[in-house]
């Protein structure tokens, strides 16, 4: 039943998405544009930019609840507005429970509200709680969830540690991170202190984050006999998502720690490589010059290409605005799930050489023609991840380019 008694104490405006509609702030009233990153002026928090990743949310839940085959539960304890929870709640399939929780009094009351004019307070419980707080009161066995979502403002770090005690084993945990000046190498001391690892300012510094954030969940799963597998992650507009898969038990937790290394980096040529060890003064086996690193982070895969293929159908069965967006990009991600680790951007590399950059297309054909593997990467329209070493790349790009 709806509480009719409720009314906002500030501008605000009824909006459509997926298939709910939701009471949010009008953000025309606090001079914040749709386009603008952090819409944070209004006394709740509600971001328009993040349909795309809503979207998507929904898509790897339901992709999830396919892949275990039963009933499901999800947290959402940042719901501010419960935009996220409530389409949880309406359009995931196979959901019997969905908890949402803000530490907010106004978001709360909003979210409450929200959850009653869809018709959902059989399926939606709202908390008004700090958010370790309700996942630390779901740590026991039989209160987990299926699933948890830690999308916070900025870093996730701190709520992981409570968010994956508060999951099942076989059980989700999808984090965002925002904080993209830290995982990018813009603050290193900043990433170690949250992430645990060491960042680097390279052209693929978003897949870094994305393996720094998996790194950080895994080591801090470890602790818990907890190991991950990560099934879905990407790189969009100013964050990274990744989507991992827990498994409880000690030998789980030893082989998530395996997949913990280190990628070494030349800024001179390019050349990269992975270890798993501790080193000391490294020197490219290219260029002869001192190599700089990043981690420890995640070395395994960061893409499903089973999982990549359950959210591609489903993304054919739904009407979202995105659509067309989310297939161009589910479908990049499913080509490099099979694909070596890191990338290079055809500009950076084209610049250091002061030669012209060829088509993309074309410098992918010419790499395959070569014998080696290569397919273009989400994370930058101009990126290519191939096994090909720094070396061919630079005697293709001049070859392309004309120079002997």
């Amino acid at each position: 039943m709806v509480d009719e008694d409720y009314k906002a104490d500030f501008p605000s405006e009824i909006i459509k998405e997926g298939k709910v509609q939701v009471l949010v702030p009008k953000l025309e009233a606090y001079g914040v544009a749709p386009s603008d990153y952090a819409p944070s002026k209004a006394p709740v928090f509600y971001n328009p930019v993040m349909e795309f990743n809503r979207d998507l949310t929904v898509l790897a839940f339901q992709a999830y609840q396919r892949m275990v085959n039963r009933e499901i539960s999800i947290c959402d304890p940042f719901t501010s507005q419960g935009i996220r929870g409530v389409r949880f709640a309406a359009e995931i399939q196979g959901v019997k429970k969905v908890l949402i929780s803000d530490i907010n009094e106004r978001a709360f009351k909003l979210a409450k509200h929200n959850v009653q004019i869809n018709g959902l307070e059989k399926l939606v419980t709202v908390k008004h709680k700090d958010a370790n707080c309700v996942l630390s009161c779901h740590a026991s066995p039989k209160k987990r969830f299926d699933i948890v979502d830690i999308d916070p403002f900025g870093t996730p770090a701190p709520y992981l540690d409570s968010a994956l005690r508060a999951i099942r084993n076989n059980g989700l945990l999808a984090s965002t991170a925002t904080d993209l000046a830290p995982l990018c190498g813009v603050h290193v001391k900043a990433c170690i202190r949250k992430y645990g690892g060491r960042p680097l300012r390279a052209e693929y510094c978003h897949e870094l984050a994305v393996r720094l954030l998996a790194g950080c969940t895994a080591s801090l799963a470890a602790k818990h006999d907890i190991g991950i597998r990560v099934v879905f992650s990407h790189s969009s507009e100013h964050y990274i998502r990744v989507y991992a898969q827990i498994a409880y038990g000690a030998k789980k937790a030893d082989e998530s720690v395996k997949s913990l290394g280190y990628i070494l980096h030349c800024f001179n040529c390019f050349h990269r490589e992975t270890t798993h060890q501790p080193f000391g003064s490294v020197q490219c086996p290219e260029c002869g010059s001192k190599m700089d690193y990043a981690g420890p982070l995640w070395l395994e895969n960061i893409f499903d290409p089973n999982f990549c293929e359950l959210m591609i159908k489903e993304n054919k069965t739904v009407a979202f605005r995105n659509s067309t967006k989310i297939a161009k990009l589910l479908a990049l991600t499913k080509d490099e799930a099979s694909a070596p680790i890191t990338y290079y951007v055809l500009d950076k590399l084209s610049g250091k050489l002061g030669l012209p950059s060829p088509s993309i297309q074309a410098f992918i054909n010419a790499l395959r023609h070569s014998g080696f593997q290569a397919v273009q990467t989400h994370f930058n329209t101009r990126g290519i991840r191939t096994d090909a070493p720094a070396q061919a790349m630079r005697k293709l790009l001049k070859e392309a380019s004309g120079v002997r």
